[in-house]
């Protein structure tokens, strides 16, 4: 009977036939964390020759290797083998080829169950730092650009009906204020990735006289997990990933849906810069907003890893299961799909040309400005009840006539309440109509650059 050669295989009298190796190996996608695996390696090695519990000088020899192979890597010049199953099996057989068999001694006190744990901890952590420069970045873009376009007056919608003008720069400020809050759980999502599973070893922890405090401080880490069984199963940092990165593709196909809308012919509010827009092979008239469809589209890959790992976690009993390999892949999918989809964004946020003179003349035929005619009523001591009444039935009047309120004769006005005077004209206007909305958080021009001085502090 063949033997098995795996640094695992002592128990076992036969091999794995190649296609069942290839179905239970991660190599081809856990080898993203090289760098990560071989830093840990790094501060478990140094803490077992401080500790005496290997001899230091086999310990200055494991390090010396490991730094090798990691210069290898980012040259590189490291092959990966799959028959090697993972990472970790991959970097311990190119150190032993390197340094001899005292390479073995460097998984004294560990496993690789604490070992992948502590790879994704740092991997992730070290991606968090990416993603909330990015997300700072793409907040600092609708800052700025909200920041021209306090008085670009806009529509407001509600039920994609014109409801009220706006100021196109109060409806960027609400995109920042949910990138602000996207930013707010990246940040809390921190807390929990900068914990250090390491000296967990499998599940139980280990008999050796380790000192977990030195290598979590050595990665960099905040703490180590006070739990083993927990530092050997604890997915929750990635599950908090996924679903915080689900929530910012959530807010990012909105803006998206609106920009795509927007750059239509109907709406003509904007138009997107050739960088970012596509052509048709068949029409040559076309400019499509392609970048803003794929983020939209993008953000079903990123909700469908959220709920594939929460599926996989969802019956798994302590501690440490082969399950816990589909834990990788979707959180390198999202960590690439949400980094390049906010530089995407900022890019083309940031690029675009905002057609203010048309977005304002949208407002100009139009029923948004009904509401001010129900409040100059009410300001005037008409119940809001009735004035709304009034100006319902105004509406209607307008519509079959085929005109609009600022259309309406003074004469007409007076015949419907004595209350109203020739200044309602004035009070008609959509920027007059926007500029007097200046109660907290309102729309009004004040009230913008009061939150746009607010958002520039934070930064």
């Amino acid at each position: 009977m063949v033997g098995n050669h795996k640094l695992w295989g002592g128990r076992f009298e036969a091999s794995l036939e190649k296609w069942v190796e290839e179905f239970g190996a991660s190599i081809s996608f856990d080898q993203k964390m090289a760098e990560q695996d071989i830093t840990g390696s790094l501060a478990h090695v140094t803490m077992l020759g401080e500790k005496g519990i290997i001899a230091k000088e086999e310990a200055e020899q494991i390090k010396s290797g490991l730094e090798e192979l990691l210069i290898d890597y980012k040259n590189g010049q490291l092959t990966f083998d799959v028959t090697n199953e993972d990472i970790h099996m991959n970097i311990e057989a190119l150190l032993t080829a390197k340094i001899g068999p005292v390479a073995g001694k460097l998984h004294t006190a560990r496993s690789r169950n604490d070992q992948v744990a502590t790879d994704m901890h740092l991997y992730l952590k070290m991606k968090l730092d990416e993603v909330l420069a990015k997300l700072k970045n793409l907040r600092q873009v609708l800052v700025d650009l909200a920041d021209k376009h306090v008085e670009t007056i806009m529509p407001g919608y509600t039920h994609l009906q014109h409801a009220q003008p706006i100021s196109f720069g109060h409806h960027l400020m609400a995109y920042y204020s949910m990138f602000t809050r996207d930013a707010e759980r990246f940040e809390f999502n921190v807390k929990h990735t900068d914990l250090s599973p390491l000296g967990a070893a499998a599940l139980a922890g280990t008999t050796f006289p380790i000192d977990r405090e030195r290598t979590a401080q050595l990665m960099g880490f905040a703490k180590p997990y006070s739990n083993s069984l927990d530092a050997v199963s604890d997915r929750d940092f990635i599950l908090e990933f996924l679903a915080n990165s689900s929530i910012l593709m959530m807010h990012m196909s909105r803006l998206c849906e609106e920009v795509i809308n927007w750059c239509s012919h109907e709406y003509q509010f904007v138009t997107l810069s050739d960088t970012f827009s596509t052509g048709s092979s068949i029409m040559p008239q076309k400019k499509n907003p392609d970048m803003a469809e794929l983020i939209r589209g993008k953000s079903g890959r990123v909700y469908g890893n959220l709920i594939g790992l929460l599926t996989v976690m969802k019956s798994l009993p302590l501690a440490y299961n082969k399950d816990l390999q589909e834990d990788k892949e979707g959180m390198f999918d999202t960590v690439e799909t949400i980094t390049v989809s906010l530089d995407i964004l900022a890019g083309m946020l940031s690029s675009m040309t905002v057609n203010d003179k048309r977005m304002a003349e949208s407002t100009e035929k139009d029923f948004s400005n009904a509401t001010e005619l129900a409040d100059y009523l009410a300001t005037k001591g008409l119940p809001f009840r009735e004035a709304h009444e009034i100006v319902g039935k105004l509406v209607l009047e307008c519509t079959k006539a085929g005109h609009y309120l600022q259309d309406v004769p003074l004469a007409r006005y007076q015949e419907i309440s004595d209350l109203i005077e020739e200044d309602i004209y004035v009070a008609l206007q959509s920027k007059t109509a926007v500029e007097r909305r200046n109660s907290l958080g309102g729309t009004g021009f004040e009230q913008v650059r009061w939150q746009i001085e607010m958002a520039k502090k934070e930064f």
